[in-house]
């Protein structure tokens, strides 16, 4: 066997040459090598624009969603949907850590991902339960990690549930800290998603009293829990997949200026002009969607002659675990919307 690589491209079957996320299929054998950490799984929390896309496809009926998510994983072993090319992240237990390998982790930790899915070998032995509006999925399972694999511990102050549904998009917020600024104008689509409820509110701590935060829904039943966070100066419910119509909307809601920084945490396609029209050529483009298409992005921008700065969001930033999670527990109101949504059902 090849030696072990710490970017993990022994895992690699095909095509060879390439890192695990590029690959169409790795080696899931559930054997720990020398610098690897191998997990039972508990949940996968599949990344939101895969998980739309499958209950789309399988039209919500869940054995059609188990055997497809089956599929993907004894073929490719991995999770990585291949329309989207995305992945999600999981919740375990340490069964296992490589003698070569230096951790702080221990055997028995329970642990949430911090790396995509997409590249991490995965075999499921038996799916459990498929929850429909948390985007998760219980199985009997094992992982493996790489060494540059970065997991987070659970925290004892936080239930295992919020902290794996806060992690998965916890580059998002993290970013925003770095993008907005005071009394900048922040544009929000999919504001009252996971992704969105946190991003809104770190938007509103980093724009302060003078910023203006805009927050755009596609449906009214989302807008209580937007509201009674109570971060947006403006919540505005429009498709996403209509620029034009957004664009009027959000000069209307910024008086008549377009916003200093966008952020799209959408799940669904063809949303790259609704983010870059309302934004200023001197402005920010934050893709955290992973339904984007940046060739779109690029040659829609070019197309309206927009100078605007466009960045991918990149689910690691040097501190995202803790700050995400700080936000739970400094927001009583942003954790207990957490907890309805994604806690441990009939818990709050």
């Amino acid at each position: 066997m090849d030696k072990a690589c710490r970017y993990g491209t022994h895992r690699v079957k095909e095509p060879l040459g390439v890192l695990p996320q590029a690959a169409d299929k790795l080696d899931n054998t559930m054997v720990c090598r020398e610098n690897e950490i191998l997990v039972d799984v508990k949940t996968l929390n599949i990344d939101s624009a895969s998980f739309s896309q499958i209950k789309t496809i399988c039209k919500q009926v869940e054995s059609a969603m188990e055997a497809m998510i089956l599929g993907i994983v004894n073929e490719r072993g991995k999770m990585q949907n291949p329309v989207t090319g995305s992945g999600g992240m999981l919740l375990g237990r340490v069964r296992e850590i490589g003698p070569d390998l230096h951790t702080d982790l221990h055997v028995g930790d329970e642990i949430a991902s911090l790396v995509s899915l997409s590249l991490t070998p995965l075999k499921i032995d038996k799916i459990l339960k498929i929850h429909m509006e948390k985007d998760q999925v219980d199985i009997i399972g094992q992982a493996i990690f790489f060494e540059t694999g970065i997991v987070a511990k659970i925290p004892s102050d936080l239930p295992s549930e919020l902290v794996l549904a806060a992690l998965d998009v916890a580059g998002a917020p993290a970013q925003v800290k770095r993008l907005v600024k005071p009394g900048d104008s922040v544009l929000i689509l999919g504001a009252s998603g996971k992704s969105g409820l946190l991003c809104a509110y770190q938007a509103r701590k980093s724009a302060g009293k003078n910023g203006r935060i805009i927050g755009v829904i596609n449906d009214l039943t989302q807008k209580n829990d937007l509201e009674q966070l109570g971060v947006c100066d403006v919540i505005l419910v429009e498709d996403a997949r209509k620029p034009m119509d957004v664009y009027h909307q959000v000069l209307s809601a910024n008086f008549g200026e377009q916003v200093d920084v966008t952020l799209n945490v959408v799940n669904v396609a063809n949303t790259e002009m609704t983010s870059i029209l309302p934004t200023k050529p001197s402005g920010i483009v934050y893709f955290f969607s992973m339904a984007t298409s940046f060739a779109k992005a690029a040659l829609g921008a070019e197309g309206i002659a927009s100078e605007v700065t466009m960045m991918i969001g990149n689910g690691y930033t040097d501190g995202h675990a803790e700050l995400t999670l700080n936000l739970l527990r400094e927001s009583k109101i942003l954790s207990e919307i957490f907890s309805r949504r994604y806690g441990k059902e009939g818990s709050i």
